[in-house]
């Protein structure tokens, strides 16, 4: 049975009635699904290093929960201690790297998808909540410091619900942060469709009774939640 508090009250689902349930709202990661994917932005940087695919994600996720990486994310560590914090935990998985480029890289890389700014609107047009569920980082905007803004919270108009590791102080896959996420939508996860680009990001969500959508293609992810919801989404 999935357990979830939301307006004060407990419900309960069973998991095998998942489909017979309507879907009646859409939860969205933002870099990689609304906006350009960050991690682009790193493969190419540990291609240009001569490092193997994925060997900086990989410390990220190696090094969680206790890393920079995972510290950053939950609003822990302020940018100028993770860029440091960061190089060192790379360093010790046999990697030199210039953090401060990176993350300048990725917050190039990080512009909004037109096909998605569409689909959220029409999907709150056609009445459904929509929320943001996004690890990010802690900023200033009056600074042009590379960590100043992850290119997420000039979207925050664009959601019913906006939540933010860094402000929340939990990151996904903390099943918290889901269960936090299904009280602001006032809605149970059964109810809930939640789109992301990374694989372990879903399992918490689709374990709880969320149908998940693994982000590779915008369009072809769009599809696949059109087939959920029975809207249109892209415009022909």
């Amino acid at each position: 049975m999935t357990r979830i508090r939301f307006d004060g009250r407990v419900r309960q689902r069973s998991v095998a009635n998942v489909s017979a349930m309507t879907r009646t709202a859409v939860l969205f990661d933002l870099g990689g699904v609304v906006l350009g994917s960050p991690l682009h932005a790193i493969r190419e940087y540990e291609a240009e290093l001569g490092l193997e695919r994925n060997a900086i994600n990989l410390v990220a996720a190696n090094t969680a929960p206790s890393g920079a990486w995972s510290r950053l994310e939950r609003g822990e560590l302020e940018m100028e201690r993770f860029y440091p914090a960061f190089e060192s935990d790379c360093r010790e998985a046999g990697i030199e790297m210039d953090a401060r480029e990176m993350m300048t890289r990725m917050s190039d890389a990080t512009d909004p998808r037109p096909v998605m700014i569409e689909a959220i609107r029409r999907l709150r047009a056609a009445g459904y909540r929509v929320g943001a569920l996004t690890n990010n980082w802690a900023h200033t905007e009056d600074t042009d410091d590379a960590g100043r803004n992850d290119g997420t919270r000039a979207l925050k108009d664009l959601f019913d619900v906006f939540i933010e590791s860094s402000v929340e102080k939990l990151r996904k896959p903390d099943p918290k942060i889901y269960e936090l996420a299904c009280e602001r939508l006032e809605r149970p996860p059964e109810e809930i469709v939640f789109l992301d680009d990374i694989g372990p990001n879903l399992k918490p969500p689709k374990a709880m009774g969320m149908a998940t959508i693994k982000v590779e293609e915008p369009e072809a992810a769009l599809r696949e939640l059109e087939g959920h919801l029975g809207l249109s989404l892209i415009e022909e």
